[in-house]
């Protein structure tokens, strides 16, 4: 026969959310983790399944005064009494499970200042953060809201240190892409072994790296047509109008059924996982 390969659940911890759990965070303990919703973390130890411990409750009591949720969570990868959060205002919040047992108040809390200039209808909804990544090194953070990737160090709370365009050809459709409800879509971001590149994706199953020292950066394709097994990527570009190149696609024609929410990329090597839509993609940048 066949060797069949089959999961099964080892443990199932339950009971402890009202909403969609949009977070899961290992401690660097290997003792505990952690799971957020829109309004609550538990924190969990994984040999206990039927009880968690709540570390941050942002309901209030009344829920016509809820202005924010909660997106996206995670574990400083050396100090187990860290973790960020993130929230649909666009901002980050670092808390110490040291300081007191409930993290309602942050230790820090990074925000870029709005620019009065840039203000629209669509100004709050582009600023939600979908993702937050600490760094292997945990010195820096990586977010991702709709139109930009931002690292941060945690040492400087008031502005990001480097803002990365990821799709800027889009804010000119945003009337149109929040009629077809794409502006609430969540990209993740991902960093890769040594904290110099990072990655995320796009629409028109396109994902997008940017090299942190040489400030180059690339479009790729994940397409059943471009990824013939050791077949080279090619670089794609999008243009808006004015001289179109030969390779070129322009903004209107980009498909905005096909995205890349989900990316990752291996802790060590130059290996990355790309999921477009129900298909899996595993690149690594050369073979022998």
């Amino acid at each position: 026969m066949d060797l069949m390969v089959e999961v099964s659940p080892r443990r199932v911890f339950a009971n402890a959310h009202t909403y969609h759990v949009n977070s899961i965070s290992v401690n660097s303990d290997h003792e505990t983790y952690m799971s957020a919703d829109d309004l609550r973390i538990n924190l969990w130890h994984l040999g206990i399944t039927d009880r968690s411990f709540n570390i941050v409750d942002i309901k209030p009591v009344n829920m016509e005064d809820l202005t924010e949720v909660i997106t996206a969570a995670e574990f400083h990868p050396h100090h187990c009494n860290l973790l960020v959060y993130s929230s649909s205002k666009g901002t980050l919040r670092l808390c110490d499970m040291r300081e007191a047992a409930l993290c309602d108040k942050h230790s820090k809390l990074f925000e870029e200042p709005e620019d009065p200039s840039n203000r629209s209808f669509f100004s709050e909804i582009i600023s939600s953060v979908s993702d937050v990544k600490f760094s292997h090194s945990g010195r820096y953070l990586l977010t991702r809201d709709y139109l930009t990737a931002k690292v941060w160090d945690l040492n400087m709370e008031n502005k990001p240190l480097e803002i990365y365009q990821v799709h800027d050809y889009l804010r000119s459709k945003l009337c149109s892409l929040y009629e077809n409800d794409c502006i609430f879509d969540k990209f993740e971001c991902a960093w890769n072994g040594s904290d110099s590149v990072i990655m995320t994706g796009a629409y028109n199953n396109f994902f997008r790296m940017f090299d942190r020292n040489t400030k180059r950066d690339v479009t790729l394709e994940a397409s059943r047509e471009s990824s013939k097994p050791r077949a080279v990527l090619k670089p794609r570009r999008v243009c808006q109008g004015g001289k179109r190149r030969k390779d070129d696609i322009s903004v209107d024609s980009l498909d905005f059924t096909k995205k890349i929410l989900h990316t990752a990329w291996h802790p060590t090597e130059n290996i990355i996982a790309i999921a477009a839509t129900n298909n899996l993609y595993i690149f690594q940048d050369k073979f022998n």
